[in-house]
């Protein structure tokens, strides 16, 4: 009978990096770490920012689970090293990693696909930003395109803030754009294979859903099942998984989305490679599909394959 740990050879499991996102990667790169050795595989931390990526071809290890966030983990850098040495890795290829990374280029594909997302202008030094203000409306947010855990996120609320938080974010990215503000609950929307997961309804009790109040403290309730009239989340399930699947992704991600009071919703991102710390979003929709983080992760796992 073959065991676990023979099922899938020495597993690397990836976490820390060099991205703004390092303290995350590690709190979910150990959970993940912990939960599959407890399941029997033979799965060993691999951290990029302190070993050369190659070393994971030299040390023979089967398969990787990826949980880099953020730049050189999540953007398709890792995942086309570890497509050259011929390793199987978790989540996305590439392509789709790369596109999820990007903000700006996400939602120019899911406009082309008819997948509803908040309107937006890029900015650069040259805008007119009264301009923008005036289109988009007040509030806006304005976001570096290639940062996750809304690092370098600002809500602009007068025409007086648009300077300071575009210079923010190009501090952080030089591809930087405002979009349009949706008032409404906020949502996460998971897919694990071809499935998607229950919804989850995120509601802050003092500020906003910001990098602090996401990972470090208690102001925050998650609600699932979500609480939605039955036949809005089908449809919500629906549209993330046909934006999942237009950008390329496979094996798992989560799409953000914000639910208006009429009943209309618009997605603003999808992440490739998904927090999994215990304040973290798919396992909690996992669980309430009956799927437990032993599960979830080993799930993943197998899901694992080259482009």
């Amino acid at each position: 009978m073959t065991t676990t740990a023979e099922k899938f050879g020495k597993v690397a499991v990836l976490m820390g990096g060099n991205s703004g996102e390092r303290e995350i990667s590690l709190l979910s790169g150990g959970a993940v770490l912990a939960a599959l050795q407890d399941a029997g595989v033979d799965a060993q931390a691999f951290d990029p920012a302190k070993q050369a990526i190659w070393e994971l071809h030299d040390a023979g290890f089967a398969r990787a689970f990826i949980m880099l966030h953020g730049r050189f983990g999540e953007d398709g850098t890792v995942q086309g090293a570890l497509q050259a040495m011929g390793i199987p890795f978790t989540g996305s290829g590439v392509m789709a990693s790369a596109i999820g990374m990007d903000k700006w280029r996400t939602k120019l594909v899911w406009l082309a696909a008819g997948v509803p997302t908040p309107k937006f202008r890029l900015l650069d030094e040259r805008s007119d930003l009264a301009a923008v203000a005036a289109e988009l409306g007040l509030p806006l947010i304005v976001k570096p395109a290639r940062e996750g855990s809304s690092i370098g996120v600002t809500k602009v609320t007068s025409l007086a803030e648009l300077e300071p938080a575009f210079r923010l974010a190009f501090a952080r990215d030089p591809l930087v754009f405002a979009e349009e503000f949706v008032a409404g609950q906020e949502m996460t929307a998971a897919v694990l294979g071809d499935t998607p997961l229950p919804l989850v309804r995120i509601e802050p009790l003092q500020g906003e859903y910001d990098y602090q109040n996401k990972y470090f403290t208690d102001n925050v309730r998650y609600h699932c099942p979500a609480g939605i009239a039955e036949a809005t989340e089908r449809e919500i399930q629906r549209d993330a998984l046909r934006a999942f699947q237009v950008l390329g992704c496979r094996g798992w991600g989560r799409a953000d989305v914000i639910l208006r009071a009429d009943g209309s919703y618009s997605f603003l991102e999808m992440n490739t490679a998904p927090g999994m710390t215990n304040h973290s979003l798919v396992p909690m929709a996992a669980r309430v599909a009956g799927i437990d983080f032993a599960q979830l992760c080993l799930t993943i796992l197998e899901q694992a394959k080259l482009d």
